[in-house]
């Protein structure tokens, strides 16, 4: 325009106007070109230079290299005289001294809402007085967010996490269809595209604001990172959490066999299971009891029943309610490739797929009873749910005379099945802790106010006795108003946790680590004809490309699977109570309840962002930019993973959305006695 702002006109949200400070120019020499008092705006198309990289004509005269051929190369042509276009940029450019800063303003606003005023009041106080003011709202808002007695420190970390939450937010386009069939406009993709990734899910029609896992290098959606995102999202804006829980279950992402989408990369990989357990949580989070948002939970549980179908039928090949095949979100703990067939031929028997389902069947059973105190129908889905968590529990406990148990060892294994030969796999990882996952408490009074539930679980409970021996999954207190599902037995949890809570195996100074430290020194090794397949303890990235390699699973703190352990540990001593008791560390001779250890591995997880006597975050390693900087020391980065000795962050900086798990985690640490 002639005042030098830009109009916006965008389709559905109105005609906007983006204004430069004139001041501005006073901080920097005008850009070579621009004429005296006018701001330099490069506009051009973003539309990929064809010519560049495929050696065909352009569909436009100026192209989204422009602003690099204009800035770097001083090539004014390449972008628009018009000023019409759909990239633009103010272009300043100005020489700094070490230490020196500036501070340029810009106003964006809705033209249909307010009437622009001049440019002089645009930055004047006005300017001053909203930006203060947007600050005090922000400040009062998140006041209502906080946990009361939170520390300085951890408000820091609790603020940064829901900023880092909001950044996550970004549009998303991805309509698989036109994706496959290509552009009208612009050359025909290759033939193999309509048969290679994605071609089975031509219904996928994205295009709404996604929370995505790291918007700077992972610019997509990821199911069961969103389901994370979800918990600490409630904290802040319920409405989104909720919405954003029920847009993955509705036809355009869910496929109609009942399958959720994995990620962009190959919707048809398959996570763990956990959107179940988010919308059980959000659910509770996002109200007190009595008031919470029932139709938000009925609406979600009726898709949900879809997918646990698909479940069902895909990954229990053999109908021993063993499961396997796919759970990638945990790719490369385990010795092969799950993803691919396996070397040596056979099938896995996967300890941590079998226990995602008794995890998902519990929190369908806890969703239906809850449904069910207003509708008695529910209580027959209760059933369901309730006779199938078992079979899976006896399955994984007992299925061919010891399961997936190894009582040698006294942990939970996957096992390689070649014909009628069980070769349980040795590596002591996350995959024999996911069974202490699958674990819920069920209030008698509850069930005895759902008759038809209680008759039909006694019937089943008295026709099954072989499922109700002494590792049965069904424990009953003594007192007779709890009842406990739970994978494993008391004997089994106990001898499981010596594992878990000893600082020579799982046990960090900085949370649960993936894989056992004893691997350091001792690696599982499996042979194969002349093939070796390893799996050592890596504490921190990944020294290999296997699987991948981006990621690293083997040795590092994860915060989704910490939360979930942490979680277990609660429901378990909601039912055992303060009079049972292991050691922490293991080998301390230091006996605590199981919600003392909850609480110890949740201040140990939230410690990695807090700063020492030093000033040190763990979370920055042992660089002192972030340590004594005044500019750095309080910006907090919330990384993919973290290094299993040291609590060094790893993988991608801006992962707010999972690892905001630990302002839940503050949130219990202040709530819970």
């Amino acid at each position: 325009q002639e005042d030098g702002s830009i109009r916006i006109p965008y389709p559905g949200l109105g005609e906007y106007r983006f204004v430069a400070d004139p001041e501005n120019r006073k901080l920097a020499p005008l850009s070579p070109g621009a004429d005296e008092g006018t701001t330099r705006i490069l506009v051009t198309e973003n539309e990929t230079n064809n010519q560049r990289i495929f050696g065909t004509e352009n569909a436009t005269e100026h192209v989204k290299d422009g602003f690099h051929e204009c800035v770097i190369h001083g090539q004014a042509e390449a972008v628009s005289d018009s000023g019409v276009g759909t990239k633009m940029a103010p272009h300043y450019f100005m020489k700094l001294e070490a230490g020196e800063e500036v501070c340029f303003r810009f106003r964006l606003f809705r033209e249909d809402i307010e009437k622009a005023p001049p440019l002089k009041k645009l930055f004047g106080k006005d300017f001053e007085k909203a930006f203060t003011q947007r600050v005090h709202e922000a400040a009062e808002f998140y006041e209502t967010a906080l946990p009361a007695g939170i520390t300085a420190q951890e408000r820091q970390v609790f603020l940064q996490a829901g900023a880092g939450l909001l950044q996550t937010k970004q549009f998303y386009g991805y309509i698989v269809n036109e994706w496959l069939e290509g552009d009208p406009d612009e050359p025909p993709p290759p033939q193999e595209r309509l048969t290679g990734r994605n071609a089975d899910w031509r219904h996928l029609y994205c295009h709404d604001i996604l929370s995505m896992p790291d918007k700077w290098e992972y610019p997509w959606f990821a199911a069961w990172d969103t389901a994370f995102h979800m918990l600490p999202f409630a904290q802040i804006d319920s409405k989104f959490a909720k919405d954003q829980l029920k847009l993955f279950l509705r036809e355009w992402y869910m496929r109609g066999n009942g399958q959720l989408p994995a990620y962009e990369f190959a919707l048809d990989d398959v996570n763990p299971p956990v959107h179940a357990w988010a919308v059980w949580r959000v659910y509770k989070i996002t109200g007190a009891r009595g008031k919470r948002d029932r139709d938000f939970l009925e609406s979600a549980f009726q898709k949900l029943l879809l997918n646990f179908t698909w479940w069902v039928n895909r990954k229990d090949p053999h109908g021993n309610n063993i499961f396997s095949g796919g759970f990638l979100g945990l790719d490369n703990i385990g010795v092969f490739d799950r993803s691919k067939p396996l070397p040596t031929g056979g099938h896995l028997e996967q300890a941590d797929g079998t226990a995602w389902m008794a995890f998902y069947c519990l929190t369908m059973l806890s969703i239906s009873l809850e449904l069910a105190q207003e509708n008695p129908v529910y209580g027959d889905m209760a059933s369901k749910f309730f006779e199938h968590f078992v079979e899976i529990a006896d399955a994984i406990n007992e299925f061919g005379g010891s399961g997936l148990w190894d009582e040698a060892d006294g942990f939970y294994y996957d096992q390689l099945r070649l014909h009628d030969t069980q070769v349980p796999l040795r590596t002591r990882s996350l995959v024999g802790l996911i069974p202490l996952l699958a674990v819920e408490v069920l209030d008698e009074e509850k069930i005895q106010a759902l008759p038809d539930f209680a008759k039909r679980m006694r019937w089943f409970t008295n026709r099954r006795l072989d499922l109700f021996g002494p590792k049965s999954a069904v424990h009953c207190s003594d007192c007779g108003y709890k009842r406990l599902l739970a994978i494993p037995n008391k004997e089994r949890l106990m001898r499981t946790l010596r594992y878990m809570l000893d600082e020579n195996e799982f046990l960090s100074q900085y949370g649960i680590r993936s894989l056992s430290r004893v691997h350091a020194s001792a690696p599982y090794v499996y042979h194969v004809g002349n093939s070796e397949y390893r799996v050592d303890y890596i504490p921190g990235e990944s020294n290999s490309l296997l699987f991948g390699g981006n990621s690293n699973w083997r040795g590092p703190i994860w915060f989704p699977l910490n939360y979930l352990l942490v979680e277990a540990l609660q429901r378990y001593h909601h039912f055992y109570g303060d009079s049972f008791q292991v050691e922490y560390p293991t080998g301390s001779g230091q006996m605590m309840n199981l919600q003392q250890i909850a609480r110890c591995i949740a201040e140990r997880l939230v410690s990695i962002f807090l700063p020492d006597e030093n000033g040190r975050r763990p979370c920055h390693g042992d660089d002192p930019l972030y340590a004594n900087d005044p500019h750095w020391k309080e910006l907090i980065l919330f990384y993919e993973y973290f290094h299993g000795e040291n609590g060094r962050g790893c993988g991608a900086s801006h992962q707010t959305g999972w690892t905001a798990l630990v302002s839940r985690l503050m949130r219990g640490l202040h709530e819970t006695p």
